[in-house]
């Protein structure tokens, strides 16, 4: 699971709330916002908002019919974001199906969809400028399966976000 993190906490509020919406939803990209920055600038909001050392995710729009992992390379956060979260629902397959996928992007799909032992996953991961990192990954079935988490659970996807948040020199 890991430790206990202001990372993990924004990683559980941002699953928490799509989770609220149901499956078969589009990917969703957060900025994360120091609270205390954001009472800073809009006092208003103290009752709305949590502890100053969280996080706040605040949803940002997505162009639609684009894959999160084309999109987020062309993604760079300005110095006010302190990190980012994205949540996309993909198809898994067992290990040892892995040698039988095919090379081809629409074949695989295909075969993924096609696949008895699939498994749909809906995954958060949300990583800080610091480079913390915490990652949520929900099972479709069963219903009250446990939510798998921790820093490491999907390090390819962590690695691109936190890209998103380096600044050009």
């Amino acid at each position: 699971m890991g430790e206990d993190s202001p990372v993990r906490q924004a990683a559980l509020e941002v699953e928490s709330h799509v989770d609220g919406g149901g499956w078969d939803q589009p990917p969703r990209l957060f900025a994360l916002v120091l609270t205390a920055d954001l009472l800073a600038a809009q006092p208003e909001l103290a009752d709305d908002l949590g502890d100053p050392e969280s996080y706040t995710p605040i949803e940002q729009e997505l162009p639609p019919g684009r894959e999160v992992e084309e999109l987020l390379p062309e993604i760079g956060w300005p110095a006010e974001v302190g990190g980012c979260a994205v949540v996309m629902e993909r198809l898994t397959l067992p290990a040892d199906a892995q040698d039988q996928v095919p090379d081809d992007p629409a074949a695989a799909i295909e075969f993924a969809a096609a696949h008895p032992d699939r498994q749909e996953m809906r995954i958060v991961a949300a990583v800080l400028r610091d480079g913390s990192a915490h990652v949520a990954v929900r099972p479709r079935d069963p219903a009250d399966a446990p939510l798998i988490e921790g820093p490491g659970v999907v390090p390819g996807l962590v690695e691109m976000l936190a890209e998103t948040l380096v600044e050009d020199a």
